[in-house]
């Protein structure tokens, strides 16, 4: 314990350099916690916002640049799937749900309200199958009626029961849907669902379907019907894309990851400055006590005690500045990410029910609190073992 004094008594001396050195150790704990949080929360409100599908096959008509780059003009071909493709489709998917999609966009009215929204046609059975209803009822096939997004409803003020005006068709709400979040299939929050009678009517199309859904019952057959799937429809020519949810959410994984990683690999640098002054003030200070060193050393004071004791300076300036770096990054990580998630949903009511902070985020203070002791600790070890090798002699003669 006398060596602990010791060490705290030397801080308590230098207390200006002790100062610098943990503001540094603050510094860098905040960075790297802050952008972890911050990262992290980007990743809770992406999950907020996309469906887990993993059981979903999303097959679209193929085209020509198909393979090119989001945005290509040359994907913007008006393709469809017809209805002797989707019987096809269904004959290769066995006894698993095959849900034929159809899309367009119109302008809806309501009261003095207006704008462009995706109308989405699916067959009544199928409805209740794929979307959740938050109140009113479902259409049905004798029934006229169509069921808003949840956050179209917001904006337009709809309830079960208003009437809606779609290009210059009147129609009945019935229903609001229940928040879906965007999926790798449909992403009816923003959209109108009708019955399919009723699209082709208003649309005037026939037999023309935008994309067809397919519900696996079991993870372990989804592998085996897409390539049946696939075998069917595209073994003379690629009529058709298959695209396996799966992959959406590995890839959104793999984003989140890499995005992480190279925050905190920003805040890690901030903190490996903070070890540079803390190896350069540990230094100084053995420089400074050679001649201190050398009156312990002939009183008997061994190699191990003198490392210890300056090995403990180093631990000290990293516990404090971690401690302290660790309460201000959860208030700053919080700010931020909530600055950023305002940001991100400006405008909208997406991720009005995000989640901030979670255990993962708690774990990201942690790591930071304790990489912060490690590189002090490690910082204050060549210093310290120098001064454990001086000469008591050489310590003694030293100016």
């Amino acid at each position: 314990m006398i060596f602990l004094q010791f060490a705290l008594r030397n801080l308590r001396r230098h207390w200006i350099r002790s100062l610098l050195s943990i503001i540094g150790i603050i510094i860098g704990v905040i960075a790297i916690a802050s952008l972890a949080i911050l990262g992290n929360s980007i990743n809770l409100l992406v999950a907020n916002l996309i469906t887990d599908v993993g059981d979903t096959l999303v097959i679209s008509p193929h085209t020509a640049a198909s393979d090119t780059f989001v945005g290509d003009p040359r994907s913007a071909v008006d393709a469809t799937i017809s209805e002797t493709q989707v019987n096809e489709i269904r004959k290769a998917a066995g006894s698993h749900r095959v849900i034929p999609v159809l899309q367009g966009a119109d302008l809806i009215r309501f009261g003095d309200k207006q704008g462009n929204a995706q109308i989405i046609g699916l067959a009544t059975d199928d409805i209740p199958f794929l979307l959740d209803l938050d109140r009113g009822q479902y259409v049905r096939q004798n029934l006229p009626g169509c069921l808003i997004g949840t956050y179209l409803a917001d904006e337009f003020e709809l309830e079960p029961g208003n009437r809606i005006v779609i290009g210059d068709a009147e129609i009945r709400v019935v229903g609001i849907l229940r928040e879906r979040g965007y999926a790798a299939d449909i992403n009816p929050d923003y959209a109108v669902v009708v019955a399919e009678p009723w699209y082709n009517d208003h649309f005037g199309t026939r037999d023309e379907y935008s994309m067809v859904i397919v519900k696996i019952r079991s993870l372990d057959e989804i592998d085996t019907v897409k390539d049946a799937i696939d075998y069917q429809l595209n073994r003379r020519d690629d009529t058709v894309d298959i695209i396996d949810s799966r992959d959406l959410i590995k890839t959104y994984e793999e984003v989140y990851e890499q995005m992480t990683t190279f925050l905190i690999g920003i805040g890690a640098i901030s903190l490996l400055v903070a070890a540079v002054n803390i190896l350069n003030v540990m230094y100084i200070s053995v420089t400074e006590r050679i001649h201190e060193i050398g009156i312990m050393r002939s009183i008997g004071t061994n190699r191990r005690d003198v490392l210890q004791m300056f090995l403990f300076e180093a631990i000290i300036l990293g516990i404090i500045g971690s401690i302290i770096g660790g309460a201000f990054s959860t208030i700053g990580g919080y700010i931020i990410s909530a600055a950023a998630i305002e940001v991100f949903t400006v405008g909208t009511t997406f991720g009005e029910n995000a989640t901030i902070f979670d255990s993962t985020a708690v774990a990201y203070v942690i790591f930071a609190m304790a990489f912060g002791i490690v590189i002090s600790t490690l910082s204050g070890l060549y210093p310290a073992w120098k001064a454990a090798q001086l000469s008591p002699i050489e310590a003694l003669r030293h100016e």
